[in-house]
């Protein structure tokens, strides 16, 4: 019993760690040759293999506008700021996800050209 319920932790734990590529469109491909593929496509596992890092981001941004709304001394304009302190969607999975995504746009796109794309196993 207790080999069973450690098999179905680790299937479940295993689950929750695979990375599954993001959409991206192989058109942005499409003027590359077929050497330009394989080597931008080992670049990409090259740098997965690595360890992927994320990007660098600042956390703040500061907007200027225009507001109108009913106040004190009725409706009228003024001048607006906002200020965004948010945390950002770009995490290691999410920028695997996307580098995932354009591995296999680049096989779309080779398969489109009739060239054969050496791929590794994920």
């Amino acid at each position: 019993m207790k080999k069973l319920v450690l098999v179905g932790l680790t299937v479940l734990i295993s689950a929750c760690t695979t990375v599954k590529p993001s959409y991206v469109s192989p058109a942005q491909y499409q003027s590359w040759n077929c050497m330009q593929l394989q080597t931008e496509y080992n670049r990409i596992g090259q740098y997965i293999s690595a360890g992927v890092e994320t990007p660098k981001r600042t956390g703040m941004g500061v907007g200027l506008g225009l507001g109108g709304g009913w106040g004190r001394g009725g409706w009228g304009f003024g001048p607006t700021v906002s200020v965004n302190l948010g945390q950002s969607s770009n995490t290691k999975r999410t920028e695997k996800a996307k580098l995932l995504g354009q591995q296999d746009a680049i096989v779309q796109a080779g398969r489109f050209k009739g060239c054969t794309i050496q791929t590794v196993s994920r």
